[in-house]
Parts: C-alpha cells; sequence; structure tokens
C-alpha cells in the first residue's frame, strides 16, 4: 500500500513510517519539521516538506501520489504548553485535521489511522483506564484529540471514512536507528537520561504531593516500537474493527521517582533530581487496559517492562548525545 504518514519526521510517526518500509508499504511523509528533524525520515521514505493546514500542498501530494491510507500523527503534543496557548493546538490540530480530513474525500482517499492520547480521557476515575471509560480532558491537548475522535465519528457516518483511533499512553524508548528528540524536551524518560549524561544538571520532578504511593505522578510507558507495530496492526484491521478506539500501555504504572532509580540501574550513574511545582494539567495516575488491542487487533508488546524500554533510549541516546543535531 502507498501510505501518508503526517508528521513522519517525529518522534512516534518516524518509527510507524519505519515500520511500515519494514512491511514492504511504500511511505510518503509530510512534515513541517517544527518538532520533527529531517535526520528521522525512515531511509526509503519520500519525505514531502509541508504543514497539514496547508490544503494546496496536501492536494498536491494526493494529487500525484496514489495514496491508499493515512497514518495521521502530526500534532501540538506538549501538555504543558497546551494550557497557556489553546488556540495553536485547537488551529494545528483541529484546522489541519479537518484539512487533511477534506483533502482526503476530494482525492478519494477513505482509511486512516489516528495518534489519539490518553489525554482525552482526563483525570482517571478508575484503573487502570478502559476504552469506555468517560472522557473529561483536562488540557487543550486532550480536548483537542477527543474533538478530532468525534468528527473522525461524524465523517464515517457521512462519508464512508474508514478510521481507528489509538489512545497511546506515554510513549517511550527507541529503535535501533530512531530516537526521541523533543525541542524543548518535556518527557520524564530522555529529560533522565539527559541528566545522566550531563552529570551535572539535575531533572526536574514536578510535584511530589499526588496521591501516590510516593507522591509523584505515575505513567504507562509503552515502547515506542510497540506503538508503531499497533498501527501497522490497525492498517490490517481497519475493514472489520472500523470506527473504534484502543488503548496502548503496558497496564503498569510506575512513578516519575521509580524511573529515575531504573535509569539509575540502566545507566550505572547517579542522576540529580530536582523537585519542582506541580505542572497545570498533569493527572495524578494515568494506566491503561490495552485488553482490547490485545484480542482485537493481535497487539503483543514485545517490550512490556520499563527496564528495556529506557535500556532502547539509553542505547540511543549515547549515539546520538545532540539528538538529530549530532
Amino acid at each position: 500500500m502507498n501510505i501518508l504518514v503526517t508528521g513522519g519526521a517525529g518522534y512516534v510517526g518516524s518509527i510507524v513510517a519505519e515500520e511500515l518500509l519494514k512491511k514492504g508499504h511504500e511511505v510518503i511523509i509530510l512534515d513541517n519539521l517544527q518538532q520533527g528533524h529531517k535526520g528521522a525520515v525512515a531511509p526509503g521514505a519520500e519525505f514531502v516538506f509541508a504543514d497539514i493546514c496547508d490544503a494546496e500542498a496536501l492536494d498536491g501530494v494526493f494529487q500525484r501520489a496514489k495514496i491508499d491510507a493515512v497514518m495521521h500523527m502530526a500534532a501540538e503534543t506538549v501538555v504543558e504548553y497546551s494550557m497557556t496557548d489553546p488556540k495553536r493546538y485547537f488551529h494545528n490540530n483541529i484546522v489541519g485535521g479537518m484539512t487533511l480530513l477534506n483533502s482526503m474525500l476530494k482525492h478519494r482517499v477513505h482509511k486512516l489511522i489516528f495518534s489519539s492520547s490518553a489525554a482525552a480521557y482526563g483525570d482517571p476515575q478508575s484503573i487502570p483506564v478502559e476504552e469506555d471509560h468517560p472522557k473529561l480532558p483536562v488540557n487543550s491537548y486532550g480536548e483537542s484529540k477527543l474533538m478530532f475522535e468525534r468528527i473522525l465519528e461524524w465523517y464515517g457516518k457521512a462519508y464512508g471514512l474508514k478510521h481507528i483511533s489509538l489512545r497511546y499512553f506515554n510513549a517511550a524508548g527507541a529503535s535501533e536507528f530512531l530516537g526521541e528528540d523533543h525541542r524543548p524536551e518535556t518527557h520524564i524518560i530522555p529529560n533522565v537520561l539527559k541528566a545522566a549524561l550531563s552529570k551535572n544538571s539535575p531533572v526536574s520532578i514536578f510535584g511530589t504531593d499526588y496521591p501516590t504511593k510516593d507522591g509523584a505522578c505515575i505513567r504507562d510507558y509503552v515502547h515506542v516500537v510497540d506503538i508503531a507495530e499497533a498501527h501497522v496492526l490497525a492498517l490490517g484491521n481497519l475493514e472489520k474493527m472500523n470506527d473504534k478506539a484502543y488503548n496502548l500501555g503496558s497496564g503498569e504504572g510506575y512513578s516519575v521517582l521509580e524511573v529515575v532509580e531504573v535509569a539509575r540501574k540502566v545507566t550505572h550513574l547517579e542522576i540529580p533530581v530536582k523537585i519542582s511545582a506541580r505542572r497545570r494539567g498533569d493527572p495524578a495516575i494515568l494506566v491503561a487496559s490495552a485488553r482490547r488491542a490485545k484480542s482485537e487487533l493481535g497487539w503483543k508488546p514485545k517490550f512490556p517492562q520499563l527496564e528495556p524500554i529506557i535500556e532502547s533510549a539509553w542505547s540511543w541516546m549515547k549515539r546520538h548525545p545532540e539528538g538529530y543535531g549530532s
């Protein structure tokens, strides 16, 4: 199949593209490089420098390439900033997403896998979080993801769009060649490992007064390669599992302080910590139930434990201490 991957030069998108190429698909990556990197474009993929809000550029891609399906990864993603600049999130994640959908329909492309988020749930009322859990986002990032899921439902009913949404929890780790390099970096695992590399700068822990076992936020970390494999499986099951959403997680929760301890074990280095105030919009606990993805998509995570996830991230970071700038 010929597959368009929006945001395919970003962290998750690049590894999704890498997995699609391994499975023999043709891949076109569309990215504005705002958060992505040209060096993260998977070898063998075609790269188009463009924004999903640019209808003309999208039409150009669909006109010249016979696209069979779209993996929609492009989005504003930093939760903290979504609390202070929501218009940017709704513009890029909703307006940009609709521009993509309208171009797809114009060119008779009716298959889409959407990279959604556990942020759609907000503060969970029960753990682990099931897909039918109430959706009450606590930040505009999660709200934008949920809104787009609902838009997909209406496009499916009205225009025959086939779609699956994947709500993944905390993507982490690296493949052999591709890893995580955000500017700025807000995710805990790369920041912990950067602190290990620098040996001087402490890693910030945002809040140790949450109602958890050690006061720090608890998250469900899932290997980015496992997330990529889920996208491939979703595409293969799209005809029979149309109009569904799936959680992607390990079902295990680790506090931020536990992440630091595992990173110390993996790196054999002392990692300094700085306790900072809570960030707005951060739920105390987010842990997934991925039973539906496992039973319906046949998803079997290869890296269900935190240690191998951090080991893969550490291996990539040691080879790329400056990210894709090194």
